[in-house]
């Protein structure tokens, strides 16, 4: 998993499963805590993850909240989709720009 951007926007590139939650979750953190204003977190390059990712987010969108922010997901491609709706997380997660289905 790479992750790169900046405390406005993080790009997220490989499956989010536990073996990549660690350097995300550092990043997620690191970027909610020096940053302000929504929090994108651009999903294109993600093509799966478990439910250890799915904790990530969630915690990642409280986390925000906690700091007057929005964690807003961007280029949320089918197989992810399917996983939030799944779960109703599609319901509570900001979403934006999703991938062609």
């Amino acid at each position: 998993m790479r992750v790169w951007g900046d405390p406005r926007e993080l790009h997220l590139d490989g499956v989010l499963d536990v073996r990549a939650t660690a350097d995300v979750r550092l990043a997620l953190h690191d970027a909610l805590d020096h940053g302000d204003g929504d929090l994108i977190l651009n999903l294109t390059r993600v093509p799966a993850l478990d439910t250890t990712g799915l904790g990530l987010i969630v915690g990642a969108h409280r986390r925000a909240g906690r700091r007057e922010r929005r964690l807003v997901l961007t280029g949320v491609g089918p197989d992810v989709y399917r996983v939030l709706v799944l779960t109703r997380l599609h319901r509570i997660l900001t979403l934006r720009q999703l991938a062609a289905v």
